[in-house]
């Protein structure tokens, strides 16, 4: 017998569509600040820039009316409104360094072409991808593809060192970053193999110390996994994207099997690797001294950017010295890695809270799509692309404000780079798409009201039914 708990479901477009023009309004505003500040006009550039995020917000409007009209309204608009915050960002610092620095910087308009670019690839996603559980066929084609995407940057002539890191490829002397790519293709891999395999990760093998360890027919594709985030680190040299890769699969393991031991055993395996990097790498041992005493005099040169990113942030304060009026490009990298430290500059402690607030609201509403999903297939790829998101924001907020060393990666929607704006604009198209699955009736009763087996998506196990089953259902 099941206990069901009402629920009508309702599509909520008109909610979404005042979100987005709350969205539109407030990133354009700070645009638009952002110049008044500098210059005390508005650039030439800001119609075609109010015109494309109109037009944004009208595609994505029209299109989730369409395709998905019963997703989560809150996704789209909070995309939105940090793509835009980014946008205003990255302007300030270009004529922060046209003003003060006497040069030519052209980031915001880069940003600008990317985003319409992110933008389509999202809107791909939705139109073509009609039901997520399709993804689980290319399973193994994911993880294939996902590991040539890693490895491209070792191809000669196709690969660039980047401040000692080797994590990008140049094409028609355009640079862009496979990892990006790579990490959805990882996502829909992991996804797929642990939804087939969660029972026995979860209860097969033997408890040694309290903790159960798998079978080890079940951990040839954790070492492989281990493997490619330890080559990652050893021939491209670079321990963010190693981090995030391993830190994906093992918090995918977690919620497949909801054994904190796999948390353990992660952590385990990616320690020797790590203690390498800090031993052997000399960029990574730079980030680890500029982390552990910045200000010695030892370390300026090398801490300079670290440095003053904290003194920026320092003279924001609490309520910012205001949109257009800090020096963001006092700081190396102030429109990618260390963009952060310019908002705190110019919107202060109040500003950067908010902005952090709206990262935890994104991934919140991944994570509840994936608890109302009714397929363990959709419940994993939910969650695993909220923890992406989830993990890149406090990697790089943790470098920033030296939480934890520097790692590379960047900020997601704020940061100035193509290759990571797309790949984002494209989970987000994903968790919309995901988001509309768990909202609709016909799956709400599905999951809920049956048992094992009975209402599974076509594709999904009898096991998936049932144990991805919404809150407040017991069967």
């Amino acid at each position: 017998m099941a206990t069901v708990v009402s629920y009508t479901a309702r599509p909520r477009r008109l909610t979404q569509a005042l979100l987005l023009l709350l969205a539109l309004a407030t990133g354009l505003g700070a645009i638009a600040l952002v110049s008044l500040g500098r210059t005390g006009e508005l650039p030439s550039s800001f119609p075609l820039t109010a015109g494309m995020a109109a037009g944004i917000a009208v595609l994505l409007q029209v299109l989730v009316m369409i395709r998905a009209p019963y997703a989560d309204p809150t996704i789209l608009p909070l995309t939105l409104l940090l793509n835009l915050i980014g946008l205003a960002a990255i302007s300030s610092y270009d004529t922060a360094r046209i003003l003060f620095n006497d040069k030519t910087s052209a980031y915001a308009g880069r940003q600008l072409i990317w985003t319409a670019v992110g933008v389509l690839a999202c809107a791909a996603v939705l139109w073509l991808l009609r039901d997520h559980r399709i993804l689980r066929r290319y399973t193994w084609v994911s993880a294939v593809a996902g590991a040539l995407f890693l490895l491209l940057p070792l191809v000669p002539g196709l690969g660039r060192d980047v401040y000692g890191a080797r994590i990008w490829i140049s094409i028609a002397g355009y640079s862009f970053q496979p990892a990006e790519i790579a990490k959805i293709l990882f996502a829909v891999f992991f996804a797929g193999y642990l939804v087939s395999r969660r029972d026995t990760l979860a209860l097969a093998g033997p408890k040694v110390l309290g903790i159960h360890l798998p079978r080890w027919s079940d951990f040839g594709p954790i070492v492989v996994a281990w493997a490619f985030a330890v080559a990652i680190l050893v021939f491209e040299t670079d321990l963010g994207t190693s981090l995030m890769f391993f830190g994906l699969f093992v918090a995918m393991l977690y919620i497949a099997t909801d054994r904190l031991s796999w948390m353990i055993i992660g952590a385990v395996m990616f320690l020797p690797p790590a203690l390498y990097a800090v031993t052997q790498v000399s960029h990574v041992q730079k980030r680890l001294t500029c982390w552990l005493d910045p200000l010695a005099s030892s370390n300026y040169e090398a801490c300079f950017q670290i440095n003053q990113g904290l003194f920026g942030m320092g003279a924001g304060g609490v309520v910012g010295a205001g949109l257009g009026e800090g020096r963001p490009s006092m700081v190396p990298f102030g429109q990618s890695d260390f963009i952060f430290s310019g908002i705190a500059e110019e919107m202060g402690m109040i500003g950067t809270f908010a902005v952090l607030l709206m990262y935890l609201l994104l991934v919140q509403r991944a994570l509840r799509a994936a608890v109302g999903i009714s397929d363990g297939f959709g419940t994993l790829l939910a969650g695993g692309l909220g923890f992406v998101i989830a993990l890149q924001v406090f990697v790089v907020v943790g470098g920033v404000t030296r939480v934890m060393p520097l790692t590379g990666l960047t900020l997601p929607f704020l940061a100035a780079g193509g290759s990571s704006l797309v790949a984002n604009w494209i989970i987000v198209g994903l968790l919309v798409r995901l988001s509309d699955a768990a909202r609709r009736p016909s799956a709400r009763r599905a999951g809920a009201g049956a048992p094992h087996g009975a209402g599974a998506p076509h594709g999904a196990t009898a096991s998936d039914a049932g144990a991805a089953a919404p809150q407040g259902v017991a069967a």
